[in-house]
């Protein structure tokens, strides 16, 4: 098999797989968007080889592989980049709700502790009011 062949076949195979990762919406739209881009151009450069030669030519590479390999090291790079910067993002915003967590739990254990005194202090009252001595008692005094 050609190189031509194999790389038309996987320009459409990478389409065909970002669009059904679409389709399952587990791929976002701003990520697709710029796989899909790099799709439509990988599936024509493998249907017209000689397309890439002369772009390659034209910039003053020596041949369209060493342009294909350049492009691809640089797309890498990027890629790392983008995933470091949303990773580093992501940190970010999980220390922040986390922090934001152990507050509503420290809230929800204080107003805890008031409603069991409260209701501590409400069935204390209530077992003296129905006992008549006790509240006579308590009347007295």
């Amino acid at each position: 098999m050609q190189l031509s062949v194999l790389t038309s076949i996987t320009g459409v195979v990478v389409l065909a797989c970002i669009l059904e990762l679409l389709r399952r919406q587990q791929l976002r739209e701003k990520y697709a968007a710029i796989w899909l881009g790099i799709g439509a151009v990988v599936a024509p450069l493998g249907f017209f080889p000689t397309v890439l030669n002369g772009v390659a030519h034209k910039i003053g590479v020596a041949n369209g592989a060493s342009l294909v390999l350049f492009a691809g090291f640089i797309l890498v790079l990027l890629v790392c980049l983008h995933l470091s910067w949303e990773s580093s993002r992501l940190e970010a915003e999980t220390r922040i709700l986390s922090e934001e967590v152990a507050l509503v739990r420290s809230k929800v254990a204080e107003h805890t502790v008031l409603l069991a005194a409260l209701d501590a202090e409400r069935r204390r009252t209530a077992s003296r009011s129905d006992d008549p001595a006790m509240a006579e008692q308590e009347a007295q005094a």
